[in-house]
């Protein structure tokens, strides 16, 4: 049985963490993209480049509203690679290797979704006036096109989502995140398992935020009731004696036992994100306390009490195990580090994450 001893590492501060973190996105960047994975803090150039964390990078970039000139070098190399990997009927591929070949055909898998994530955050909110002219227009191009999966389609809501709030007359926008509300579907009558499918898998919140969104700017209340009600009933089976307890890399199918390892650091950012925008549109205290849950997961707060970054390097770990933390620093779990730190400069002061 894992003992828990809960972390008594203290909240960083904004600047210093904003300054390592995006020093390890660096360390994880060359000049065509930003590596996919880690040995400890060092990248693996053997595993290659995705547009999945290109896409992610795109996002946490556009979030920052000064971002350094650094920040926005590396927002324009994601932005290249994004370019790069769509084709000309707004599909994506994913996968390049390190010889620079793309090992797959373009698609409309999750990588689709998060690229016009990426580009959507970066049209609407990036300073630089030549990012967002780029990335507004791959946006629109990929925008064109529907995918059939609940995740693809949630994930390109959320960059509708971004697009919509800039400009609420975006019909390309407008059109995505209505078809997305329409694929990820509606939470069943079961109140022990209001969710639309039998089984959550990653980035579950993901679904829920994009139904509230859409539901708060299409103006659609039965829609963002979905949303929040599915939010609420995730939030709440995902904590455990007042902190997070995510699900695990396997995933829980309706019905059966739920394991508790390894839990990864996407659900908890998705979880951040959707809370996030649960709070800017309902105001209800609740959901900051959320997204405080988020944060302290990756102080310590968790199922074994260990902090899930590296301090030193601004690196996120790579997953939580029974035996503490997988040291591995990779893209994907750096990118929801950040993400989720981000979301404290929306929060009032509270005196505990619980």
């Amino acid at each position: 049985m894992t003992t828990r001893t809960v972390s008594t590492t203290r909240e960083p501060d904004s600047a210093r963490f904003s300054s390592v973190a995006f020093t390890h996105l660096a360390r994880l960047t060359d000049d065509t993209g930003l590596f996919e994975h880690a040995r400890h803090a060092v990248a693996r150039r053997e595993h290659g480049y995705c547009t999945d964390d290109a896409a992610r990078g795109l996002v946490v970039i556009g979030r920052e509203v000064d971002p350094s000139a650094e920040a926005l070098r590396l927002a324009e190399r994601y932005l290249t690679f994004l370019t790069h990997a769509q084709d000309a009927t707004g599909a994506f591929r994913n996968r390049l290797g390190f010889d620079r070949v793309w090992s797959d055909e373009p698609g409309l898998g999750d990588w689709w979704g998060r690229a016009l994530w990426g580009l959507g955050t970066a049209a609407a909110r990036c300073p630089a006036p030549w990012i967002r002219r780029e990335a507004d227009h791959a946006f629109i191009q990929g925008a064109s096109r529907r995918s059939g999966s609940r995740r693809a389609m949630a994930f390109a809501a959320l960059g509708a989502a971004e697009v919509l709030r800039a400009d609420p007359g975006d019909e390309p926008a407008a059109s995505l995140l209505s078809a997305a509300a329409t694929v990820i579907g509606r939470p069943g009558s079961d109140q022990h398992w209001p969710w639309p499918e039998e089984r959550l898998t990653y980035a579950n919140a993901a679904l829920a935020e994009a139904l509230i969104a859409a539901g708060d700017l299409l103006d659609d209340p039965p829609v963002l009731a979905d949303g929040l009600r599915m939010l609420t009933w995730l939030l709440d089976v995902q904590t455990s004696d007042g902190h997070l307890s995510v699900l695990p890399a396997t995933g829980w199918r309706r019905g059966t036992p739920r394991l508790r390892y390894d839990q990864q650091p996407i659900e908890v950012a998705a979880l951040a994100d959707a809370c996030a925008t649960a709070a800017a549109v309902t105001g209800a205290p609740a959901w900051h306390a959320g997204v405080h849950r988020c944060i302290a997961w990756f102080l310590g707060d968790n199922d074994i009490g260990r902090p899930m970054w590296d301090a030193a390097t601004g690196g996120g770990y790579d997953g939580l195990t029974p035996t503490g933390p997988n040291l591995n620093q990779g893209a994907e779990s750096t990118l929801a580090l950040i993400a989720t730190f981000q979301r404290r400069t929306s929060l009032p002061a509270v005196s505990s994450a619980g």
